[in-house]
């Protein structure tokens, strides 16, 4: 490059230079004063110099917009260009008019040939810039209100992208990465909840674990006619918590026999119709602390649960319980009842009086045969959580001999059916269980905690197998066809059977089963996050709580403590000398929500 010389301005690679030798190699001075040898093509030269220093090139002012309409279908150079704004071409004039080109609003090309830029490029390059500016200083202004968590209505819009995350439906987001916070759903659920856009007691669980929310709206017929046996003159109690709004099942004792009566269901709700398709993909109720989602139309049940009508019609089980505690002699009838309601408090009360204390007994032999035959009695604290209008309950749940009676009974029904559909071949749902590896029966809390972290998953099947924590050789669940879908199916299957129609076979029932359980797994696990979310939310609004704890295991310092009155898991440090089952009393010292965690002390 002959006409490069000491002192002159040039450009390297985007920021301006000064020649300070040329030799086989340029050496140029950088801003900062470091020195770099460069190639001659490797700079473009923007004026001969001599330049004193790079300090000098600053900022100018200088007709821009006239010369570029003067210039309008020319081409010039960076001399002339400079001369024109500027008046001058100086080494900081000829920075000046580059930073101008390079800027590219109104002229663009290399500094041997620049050509002004079209009016309609420069109208919409200004456009474009202000929208921009507009859309940063916007920017700017929503996030200093974030960060002060004072948001405007319009905002909200915008932090949709936080939720998103919040909810698993997106991995990233600007605004947490604007606020160097963690893109995780526990840093979107704190920020929503701080801006308001999240009340403070928002549940995200249900949409997080994409269940579905809304309640099924699907038209119901009425009951067709239909031969039922009369068992209205039986005595048939439906035993459930004070609170329950779908009764499937009730009671009755006649001499020896034993009944289970069932909300016949399935004589609404046919196979493949839209509302067990639906129910199907749901797999269940949802159990939440401030409502329940029904996998039937509420219409189903208010016609059919049991003693909410002054007849309730019945798939009504009998079987006979030997000495032995055998169920046998099982036979299915379509019924018409008159189920009289009660709490298991109320039944708790009436123990000692018939029928109650014949149940009772009978359900006695029940369990003592379960029991020879493995069944394990798993007794951790259980609780009743209930939010009203962000007021949360929290009820233990007593061990009542009510409701270990119920329980029984409705074992002994699923026991009864599934043999008798193995002796027919009926193609049902079996519910089994794996033996654990050692099986106990263990006597105290710490036991039965560590003893329940053994027990295998129940699975839901089309081949019997044993129920090892039942102590049954093949059982089904079949006494609540109004929230639970497998219950449903085998419904269905007993009345085909019942009507001489055609049954599905096992690849259907096997398919149905795995659809409706991936439903049930979802519904179980957003239960439990979502009583864990309004739990911590119950210690939050009562921040002078105190509880008693067990400790039911121990390692070294560290414990896990059961707290019956609320039915939570915690775990703590503990020094001093401690054993298992012992009782501490704590409170807690941390409590997190978003991140669904609360941390306790002994006091």
């Amino acid at each position: 490059m002959s006409n490069l010389k000491a002192g002159a301005l040039v450009l390297y690679k985007i920021r301006p230079a000064k020649v300070t030798e040329v030799a086989d190699k340029i050496t140029i001075e950088l801003e900062g004063g470091k020195s770099k040898r460069v190639r001659d093509k490797d700079v473009v030269l923007l004026h001969p110099g001599p330049l004193d220093d790079l300090k000098s090139l600053q900022p100018m002012s200088g007709e821009v917009e006239e010369n570029w309409e003067l210039l309008e279908g020319a081409e010039t150079d960076i001399k002339e260009l400079s001369e024109l704004v500027y008046g001058d071409y100086t080494p900081a004039m000829a920075w000046a008019t580059w930073v101008l080109v390079s800027d590219g609003i109104y002229f663009e090309g290399e500094p041997e040939a620049i050509q002004p830029r079209s009016a309609e490029a420069v109208a919409s390059e200004i456009e474009t810039r202000n929208k921009k500016a507009a859309e940063e200083v916007a920017w700017d202004s929503f996030m200093a209100r974030v960060r002060q968590g004072e948001i405007l209505d319009e905002d909200r819009k915008i932090l949709g992208e936080v939720e998103a995350l919040a909810l698993l439906k997106r991995d990233n987001s600007r605004i947490l990465q604007a606020l160097k916070l963690q893109e995780n759903p526990v840093s979107a659920h704190r920020l929503l909840v701080k801006t308001g856009y999240w009340t403070l007691n928002e549940n995200p669980y249900p949409r997080r674990m994409g269940v579905d929310e809304s309640i099924p709206d699907y038209p119901v017929s009425d009951l067709m006619e239909e031969d039922r046996l009369d068992l209205t003159h039986l005595r048939a109690f439906a035993i459930d918590d004070e609170d329950n709004q779908d009764p499937d099942d009730a009671i009755s004792i006649d001499g020896d026999r034993l009944w289970v009566h069932v909300a016949d269901v399935a004589a609404l709700v046919k196979p493949d119709s839209e509302m067990d398709i639906d129910a199907r993909s749901r797999g269940a109720n949802l159990y939440l602390p401030d409502r329940i989602v029904p996998m039937l139309p509420p219409r189903i049940t208010d016609l059919l649960g049991l003693g909410l009508q002054q007849r309730s019609p019945s798939l009504s089980i009998a079987f006979q319980l030997s000495e032995q505690g055998e169920v046998g002699d099982v036979e299915i009838h379509p019924s018409w009842l008159k189920v009289e309601r009660i709490s298991y408090g109320e039944a708790e009360h009436r123990l000692d009086e018939a029928p109650f204390n014949s149940l009772l007994e009978k359900c006695q032999r029940y369990r003592s045969r379960r029991k020879a035959a493995g069944s394990a009695t798993i007794q951790l604290p259980e609780v009743k959580i209930k939010a009203q209008n962000d007021q949360v309950e929290i009820t233990p749940l007593e061990k009542l001999q009510s409701r270990e009676m119920v329980t029984d009974l409705m074992l002994m029904a699923g026991e009864g059916i599934a043999n008798y559909c193995l002796q027919r071949d009926i193609p049902i749902p079996f519910a089994t269980q794996a033996p654990p590896d050692d099986a106990q029966q263990p006597a105290d809390l710490a036991a039965m905690y560590a003893y329940r972290r053994q027990f295998k998953p129940t699975q839901v099947k089309t081949e019997a197998e044993p129920h090892s924590g039942l102590g049954l050789p093949a059982y089904s669940r079949v006494t609540s066809p109004l929230r639970r879908y497998s219950d449903l199916l085998t419904h269905q299957q007993l009345r085909a059977h019942l009507k001489g129609e055609d049954l599905l076979d096992l690849a259907t029932i096997s398919q149905r089963i795995a659809e409706s359980e991936m439903g049930s797994m979802a519904n179980r696990k957003t239960e439990r996050v979502s009583n864990n979310h309004w739990r911590l939310i119950f210690l939050r609004d009562h921040p002078e709580w105190q509880g008693e704890g067990v400790i039911v295991a121990q390692e070294g310092e560290r414990a896990t403590v059961l707290i019956p009155s609320i039915a939570y898991e915690a775990k703590l440090r503990i020094r001093g000398e401690f054993s298992l089952n012992d009782s501490v009393k704590l409170k807690p010292r941390e409590i997190d929500i978003p991140d669904l965690s609360c941390y306790f002390r002994l006091v």
